[in-house]
């Protein structure tokens, strides 16, 4: 039921409003009637109603100057003006008081039914959207930790102006960042999870989180969680020097209270500091490439970029030498060289101290020339542990260099114990010992069909029959392709002469030499070489 007020010095107007209309069947509750307009504003002031009906010319305050001084006062209070006066300069008047309705008396019984019932509804739809507004509110307030970690998130990632910032921190409850500025970025190191059931690890980070906020919010920092499922903190205030110690010690600390109350381990990545609240992002991703050195340095500690800043020493790039040694020993399935070799390759990784990206493309070149190998003896990729696009998805998978080399060391030697199973095949069979001498005669010019016949004891006819169908090729064809392989391999890994590369290869005419490997592999010599010059930069 809504309240109502009616100001008018017409007694018969009044009067007879009061009579003819059932204001509680039209959701109204008549509460005061007045004859002037100071009675009608000390009523307002009093009783509060919802509606007031008033004329314009009423003695002591008029119409107008009472409905100006009402929706000064009491904004949310709907007023309806009725007058004699057909004034334009009225209705403009009411329009600029923001008057809900100006009617123009005599008014019926009837239009005053409709209009009450036309204001109600009016009002209902008002009361139903506070009503919504309070639920959202509501709802707001719930969601308030959410978008408050959003807000930080947006804030670490893109920047803000300090005063649009710091307005924003009052409005969710955090202390204000004043410059310098250091994010702290909190990993999980997944494998240390005790649990396998899902809702029981989830329950376990969000109690890791609740280590690291508590830590963080008592030194006044702001903490939230990333998309990523990362923790970050953000601290400010004092030199730089001293707010990267404060980080650092709090980092610690929150690792150790995660590792000892909850029996898994974080990695912490502190970043630079940020001299202005626009210069954050830059601090964020700093902390997120400290973090990356888990890769190198291992898992459980704390890590700060201004301690790995410089320390990067060469590129982890092995070398021809350790490529040579490295598919030697897979075509000859050595395995301790294998497993040794490995290791010469994560140390000099670990060495280089290069960035987590860099290290990457290391394996994933290792990996390469694994799979050429396996191709070149005829093994494939059922050589090695899975097919070669599992293997490159799960150098992103392994979370340091001592997994890298563990994992590296498995897939290398079951590669090489099957190019030894195949050697031992080839050496079987007649064409696979054709195989082998081609192997170990290639460089010479006048190796022949007639030679490997007498060698293997067949005939020409039968001999090339068997090859086509073991290999897939004519022994001129084989051969050609596999001195190609070798030119390609002398060009990459040594710095000779072209015709020095032709008379290794079973060529003794380098002009002719030239014309087989452009026709062969599609470029001259020259551009090939220079190719993987400008590919292994």
């Amino acid at each position: 039921m809504y309240k109502l007020i009616i100001a008018d010095d017409e007694a018969v107007f009044r009067e007879g409003l009061m009579n003819t209309i059932d204001w509680n069947r039209h959701g109204f509750e008549l509460i005061g009637d007045c004859t002037n307009g100071r009675e009608a504003l000390e009523a307002v002031q009093q009783l509060k109603p919802d509606l007031v009906i008033t004329d314009i010319n009423m003695p002591h305050i008029d119409g107008l100057e009472l409905a100006a001084r009402i929706a000064d006062q009491f904004p949310y209070i709907k007023i309806i003006i009725v007058t004699g006066y057909d004034q334009f300069d009225y209705a403009q008047q009411a329009l600029r008081l923001k008057v809900h309705d100006f009617i123009l008396k005599p008014i019926t019984a009837f239009e005053t039914r409709e209009l009450l019932d036309r204001v109600r509804a009016q009002m209902d739809e008002e009361k139903r959207q506070k009503e919504d507004l309070s639920r959202l509110r509501s709802q707001l307030n719930q969601s308030l930790p959410l978008l408050r970690e959003r807000f930080l998130e947006r804030l670490a990632v893109h920047g803000a102006g300090a005063k649009a910032a710091n307005e924003r921190l009052d409005y969710f409850g955090l202390p204000r960042l004043e410059a310098p500025l250091l994010v702290a970025l909190f990993d999980y190191d997944d494998n240390t999870l005790r649990s396998d059931a899902e809702p029981d690890r989830e329950l376990l980070r969000f109690a890791g989180y609740n280590i690291i906020e508590e830590i963080v919010q008592r030194e006044h920092g702001a903490v939230f969680r990333t998309r990523e499922d990362r923790i970050a903190a953000i601290f400010s205030g004092g030199p730089a020097e001293l707010l990267h110690e404060r980080a650092a010690r709090i980092a610690e600390e929150a690792r150790y209270g995660i590792e000892r109350y909850l029996g898994y381990t974080v990695t912490a990545g502190i970043g630079r500091t940020a001299e202005t609240m626009e210069e954050l992002p830059d601090g964020y991703r700093s902390a997120s490439t400290a973090l990356d050195y888990r890769f190198q340095y291992g898992k459980n500690r704390v890590l700060s970029i201004i301690d790995l800043e410089g320390a990067f020493a060469s590129t982890p790039a092995m070398g021809e030498e350790w490529s040579r040694s490295f598919g030697a020993a897979l075509r000859s399935g050595a395995s301790p060289e294998i497993t040794e070799l490995i290791g010469r390759f994560v140390e000099r990784l670990r060495q280089s101290r290069a960035p987590l990206q860099a290290c990457q493309l290391e394996i994933q070149k290792a990996l390469v020339q694994m799979m050429s190998i396996m191709q070149e003896i005829g093994v494939g990729d059922g050589g090695l542990e899975s097919g070669s696009p599992v293997l490159f998805t799960e150098v992103y998978r392994l979370g340091t260099l001592d997994e890298v080399g563990d994992w590296l060391s498995g897939v290398a030697s079951a590669a090489g114990l099957a190019a030894a199973d195949h050697r031992n095949r080839l050496n079987r069979s007649q064409i696979g010992r054709a195989l082998l001498y081609i192997e170990e005669n290639y460089a010479e010019e006048r190796i022949s069909l007639q030679d490997i016949c007498r060698y293997v004891m067949m005939s020409t006819s039968y001999f090339s029959q068997m090859f086509k169908q073991e290999t897939g090729e004519t022994f001129v064809e084989y051969l050609t392709r596999y001195r190609m392989t070798k030119a390609k391999e002398l060009l990459e890994d040594t710095s000779l002469k072209f015709y020095e590369i032709a008379a290794r290869v079973g060529y003794s005419d380098p002009n002719y030499f030239s014309l087989c490997f452009k026709k062969h592999v599609g470029q001259t010599m020259r551009e090939y070489r220079e190719l993987q010059t400008k590919d292994n930069r």
